[in-house]
């Protein structure tokens, strides 16, 4: 996957990706004061070649330049009928906006219905409320079903 937003790239991350994308989805979430958690909830931010790429999904960077900006992700689940979930889908303040974050929301769908799969499932925290606008303005339903330790909200989309 490879494409432009403005002065933006969106590309599949790369290995040499790891630790300039995992910077960047901590810098966020200490700016919403929540916690970074590699060893639980945020692993999946360093193991993405266990958590999307083997079990067919997808990580994608943003960079303006040379700098990682943004991330965005789905894998498969066992949730609903052949659903994904996206998750890791963080901008740093330079990077929002501007649409990016609908851009890539819609770039990310483009993609899970390219791989036929007909439900997305989003868990996000109610204090990232720029998010939480951007997935309800999106055609996602709120549910009561969140998984995640840290998540207070749980979204889905029929495809």
């Amino acid at each position: 996957m490879k494409t432009a937003f403005k002065d933006y790239s969106i590309r599949d991350w790369e290995p040499r990706d790891r630790q300039a994308a995992a910077e960047a989805i901590a810098t966020v979430l200490a700016e919403y004061g929540l916690a970074w958690d590699p060893e639980g909830v945020d692993r999946d931010a360093l193991a993405v070649e266990a958590c999307y790429l083997e079990t067919g999904g997808a990580f994608w960077v943003v960079e303006r330049g040379d700098r990682i900006v943004g991330t965005g992700g789905y894998y498969p689940i066992q949730r609903g009928v052949r659903a994904v979930e996206i998750r890791k889908m963080y901008l740093l303040p330079v990077a929002r906006g501007q649409g990016l974050g609908r851009f890539l929301l819609q770039q990310l769908e483009a993609a899970i219905a390219a791989d036929r799969y007909c439900q997305i499932w989003i868990e996000t925290v109610s204090v990232l409320t720029e998010a939480v606008r951007l997935y309800e303005q999106n055609g996602y339903t709120l549910v009561k079903d969140v998984e995640t330790p840290r998540c207070d909200l749980a979204y889905v989309k029929m495809l």
